[in-house]
């Protein structure tokens, strides 16, 4: 089975430089005007997920509380380091999560949109 995530975002470049720079994914395709959207699917060309994140003229309309979470696990502590030293030097603030779970196995942090994103260290082999 293969994972999309789509997102509706006012700010698409910014919600790029921050899934390309900061959390090391790559520009998998884009799109513009597809019937009044435009869009960029970001992942890692390895494997069989990625997000997709469109903009519009329509503002998007976020909702969501603090356990609505995004887990991701880098596959080395070499990548784990280096997204947390990326995160650190953007002056992004790691923030303390509702579910103490994540405090002690991960650093939590919010992308552009104000989503929550976790990072942890717990899979790598």
């Amino acid at each position: 089975m293969k994972l999309r995530v789509a997102r509706h975002t006012n700010d698409l470049e910014k919600i790029k430089v921050f899934y390309l720079s900061i959390l090391e994914f790559e520009l998998l395709g884009s799109f513009k005007n597809h019937d009044f959207y435009d869009g960029i699917f970001i992942g890692n060309s390895n494997l069989d997920s990625h997000f997709e994140f469109t903009q519009s003229t329509d503002n998007a309309k976020h909702q969501f509380d603090e356990d609505d979470i995004i887990v991701l696990y880098p596959e080395t502590i070499s990548h784990y380091n280096s997204i947390l030293n990326k995160v650190l030097e953007s002056n992004i603030s790691i923030i303390t999560s509702k579910n103490p779970y994540w405090n002690t196995n991960g650093k939590m942090f919010l992308d552009p949109d104000g989503y929550r994103i976790i990072i942890s260290p717990l899979k790598i082999k």
